[in-house]
């Protein structure tokens, strides 16, 4: 039995000598040529300002509290976003205030989730108004069948409108009409902890897919939501669309900016690849720590796995400080590094993992102590044919949200020459590794 964390983890000797240290490819750099319009840097405030406009907002009385949702996700200008949209309502004659609308994050707790904006840069002094963190949650109605019940934020419940932020983007457990974005956002987000773990209960049954359209018209009807500002990125991870979205016509403008979405989400340009080495995981690069949708692995059970890409091996070498030690989807990882364990919370790691009903990716994979274990162990695991060292493909990135710019093979390079949409940025050379056996190049990103 292991006596501490550090008895979990594989050292180099054993793993060069268990795998007979195959010989590794060389590695160039590649860009990914995308063609990109982004809102340009210092005007998403007045872009989200002016969204307001959008909103439904005259039935809602002079100087109407106006609970404004914010999430926990990485999203890029989040901060000025929300400034923006906060001096929007209150140039309106509006008394905003923000709520957490984050499910179980921050550890479930009230605290927890003030710290999480914080985080992000969202704090009364920066955006110019009142946090109302609780994890109290007030019982606004059934859905119409199967009698589930719905809650949301007391604190929400209680103000004259509700106006939730938040990226619209594929999600990384189910495909529909509406994934992730101000639907999901006021089903489990402003659900809290309760209203979290009750959906993706019922989605073993019923799938988010069909809940979250259901339970959020059942909210639009029932409170004062008076529309919301959608955010779509673009592959660079760059604010594209900053756009009020009123509660009239809210699915259906929602599952057209999710299209949107999709065009522009980064992923990587093959469908299959050997060896995959990410930099980093963590919940603000995705809410499942890598993205379901770049590296092919579902954390459900009852949902379909998507058909591509087939990623023989994952190594993840560590966990983003935003994750504040969440390391919710740890499990689709094959290797992990002992970075990563030495920033784990096994604790908010397994709160995330019974809210969200996936056990499974929970799990701790195998541990290494050096990149050049983990590199070792991944290639000596996917056959013998694979692991050629002339024809393995194996890439190494940022995350699964920073795809712009990554480490690949030679294999991969000499494929990369024919293609219009892929730039060769350095030649393949050997892999440098220290004398602690980590990698010796930057991030690919950097």
């Amino acid at each position: 039995m292991a006596e501490s964390l550090s008895d979990l983890v594989v050292d180099e000797q054993t793993i060069l000598e268990t795998c007979d240290e195959p010989e590794l490819p060389r590695m160039g750099i590649i860009e990914q040529q995308w063609a990109t319009d982004p809102i340009p840097p210092g005007e998403a405030a007045g872009v989200a300002h002016d969204a307001v406009g959008d909103l439904t907002l005259n039935k809602v009385p002079d100087g109407g509290a106006v609970a404004v949702g914010v999430g926990s996700r990485g999203i890029a200008n989040i901060s000025e976003i929300v400034r923006g949209t906060i001096e929007g309502l209150q140039d309106r004659g509006y008394d905003p205030f923000i709520f957490p609308a984050m499910g179980s994050h921050g550890g479930a707790t009230a605290s927890g989730q003030r710290s999480k904006l914080a985080s992000y840069d969202i704090t009364e002094e920066v955006v110019g108004c009142e946090i109302r963190a609780t994890m109290n949650v007030v019982e606004v109605g059934e859905t119409p069948d199967r009698g589930i019940s719905i809650v949301a934020d007391a604190n929400a419940v209680a103000a004259d409108a509700i106006v939730p932020i938040n990226r619209i983007k594929p999600h990384t457990t189910f495909f529909s009409d509406v994934e992730s974005g101000l639907s999901k956002m006021l089903v489990i987000g402003m659900g809290k902890q309760k209203g979290a773990k009750t959906a993706h209960e019922w989605a073993v049954d019923w799938s988010l897919g069909n809940m979250i359209p259901e339970i959020g018209e059942t909210l639009v009807e029932k409170l004062p939501v008076v529309g919301g500002i959608a955010i779509v990125e673009d592959q660079r991870h760059d604010t594209a669309i900053v756009e009020g979205v009123p509660p009239s016509g809210f699915l259906d403008r929602e599952a057209e900016l999710l299209e949107t979405a999709y065009d522009l989400m980064p992923t990587l340009p093959w469908d299959e690849i050997d060896v995959l080495v990410l930099d980093q995981m963590g919940k603000d690069v995705s809410g499942s720590g890598m993205d379901t949708n770049v590296i092919g692995r579902l954390p459900h059970f009852y949902e379909p796995e998507p058909t591509e890409p087939t990623i023989r091996r994952i190594y993840t070498r560590a966990l983003t400080k935003p994750s504040h030690g969440n390391a919710a989807g740890l499990g689709n990882a094959d290797l992990v590094h002992q970075a990563l364990l030495e920033e784990w919370d096994a604790s908010k790691t397994f709160i995330n993992g019974v809210t969200s009903a996936s056990l499974s990716v929970q799990r701790l994979p195998p541990v290494v102590e050096t990149d050049r274990g983990g590199l070792v162990s991944a290639l000596s695991t996917i056959g013998v044919v694979h692991a050629n060292r002339k024809s393995a493909r194996v890439i190494r990135a940022t995350d699964t949200q920073h795809l712009h710019r990554f480490y690949a093979s030679k294999a991969l390079v000499e494929v990369a020459r024919s293609r219009d949409d892929l730039r060769v940025v350095k030649e393949p050379e050997p892999i440098e590794f220290d004398e602690s056996g980590s990698f010796v190049e930057p991030s690919p990103a950097v």
